[in-house]
């Protein structure tokens, strides 16, 4: 039971990160000179997302909805 509990955390946070990062991408693209602060922030959020994809896949856990 708490392993699902944990592995439904998971899900959340990735889904969650996909979305702060393509947003933060979507406002980058559309940036005439990005800052550098905004550049850091969509490696941190890219970081993150592929940080809890890897632990999803070796966990087993589809990440699909």
């Amino acid at each position: 039971m708490k392993q699902k509990v944990i592995d439904r955390q998971l899900l959340d946070d990735i889904f969650k990160l996909k979305t702060e990062w393509k947003n933060l991408k979507s406002i980058l693209d559309r940036s005439i000179e990005p800052s550098e602060i905004g550049m850091y922030d969509l490696s941190v959020a890219e970081a993150k997302y592929f940080f809890l994809l890897r632990e999803a896949r070796q966990r087993k856990i589809s990440a699909l909805r």
